[in-house]
């Protein structure tokens, strides 16, 4: 009678593969769901919503995939294990939706500026979060490539390792990665001691010195243009913005409102389907609202109609038309 298999411990190569092709097809999975989605419902649309896509995406490639293994699991043949057994349903339900849902939540429902009048010391936790993340998964990292295990936070905190249905051969040295493990610790310690010494001056010296940078000589506010400085550097991203109607465009001389529907109709955004707002044209001479040919700007460097390379600094804004 033959005995139960045992299967080896998943090398470091393999678990890195694995990562490695994960990310390749979750940012493929997002790339032709952008595209769609942009050619559907608009680049201001799609801008407005690309958290819940962004979440969409992982959940929709993590999950379907968790009932055995991820594609990159499958590549580099691995598999969950969670103590000499396959991980529960509700264990591969976390590891799913604890890695995208949190943050999600933070970004999406979390307004530090609300919080801060109301709670200023958690105001000040919450900012601090998505920093304290990073240096656990560097952490967390720093120790998978020292002692070959638990990539991901989450799998250490709830115990899941990989397996590898590859025999191990025993003439064969597998490739060690403490270097990369020392060298992020390193980095890290330095990090410390850079934000120790940050902590330690005097923060209300360096709080009357960013005053006194806004103010004059005389102590009152600079401007520029008849706008208050302090006010431009509050300036919000015209990606996040809302979309606002035609009739509130403050950036046109013409009056919307008492166009003809012809020629209101003749004034549609390509990127985002709608009436456009606060129009610029592309040194092409195509004409778009200014928050959409941004963000296109910012992903693709061409004009979205006929291909021209697209410099965003040398947008040209249109008011009669």
């Amino acid at each position: 009678m033959t005995g139960i298999p045992v299967f080896p411990i998943a090398q470091q190569a393999q678990i890195i593969r694995a990562h490695q092709r994960d990310l390749y097809h979750v940012s493929l999975l997002r790339e032709q769901a952008e595209n769609t989605a942009r050619s559907w419902l608009g680049t201001r649309t799609l801008t407005r919503w690309d958290k819940e896509l962004d979440l969409l995406v992982k959940l929709l490639y993590y999950g379907s995939g968790r009932a055995t293994q991820t594609l990159g699991e499958e590549y580099t043949d691995i598999w969950q294990q969670s103590t000499s057994v396959p991980p529960s349903r509700l264990t591969r339900a976390a590891l799913v939706l604890l890695p995208s849902l949190p943050a999600y939540i933070l970004s999406r429902f979390v307004n530090i500026n609300n919080v801060s009048a109301n709670n200023p010391r958690l105001a000040t936790l919450l900012r601090y979060v998505p920093t304290a993340l990073e240096t656990v998964t560097e952490i967390n990292l720093a120790v998978f490539y020292i002692r070959g295990v638990y990539y991901d936070v989450f799998k250490r905190l709830l115990g899941v390792r990989h397996i590898s249905s590859i025999p191990e051969n025993p003439h064969i040295r597998p490739p060690s990665y403490s270097l990369l493990g020392v060298l992020i610790a390193v980095r890290l310690i330095y990090r410390l001691i850079t934000f120790l010494r940050s902590r330690s001056s005097d923060s209300a010296h360096e709080g009357q010195k960013g005053k006194r940078a806004l103010q004059g000589s005389d102590g009152r506010e600079t401007y520029i243009d008849d706008r208050p400085v302090s006010q431009m550097l509050d300036i919000v991203d015209p990606e996040s913005e809302p979309a606002k109607p035609a009739e509130e465009d403050t950036g046109t001389m013409l009056d919307v409102a008492s166009l003809p529907p012809a020629v209101r109709a003749s004034r549609i955004c390509t990127l985002c389907l709608e009436e456009r707002t606060d129009t610029c044209s592309t040194e092409c001479g195509h004409l778009f609202c200014w928050s959409c040919i941004v963000g296109w700007g910012r992903e693709k460097a061409e004009c979205p109609l006929c291909r021209q390379s697209l410099n965003p600094t040398r947008l040209l804004p249109i008011y009669n038309l």
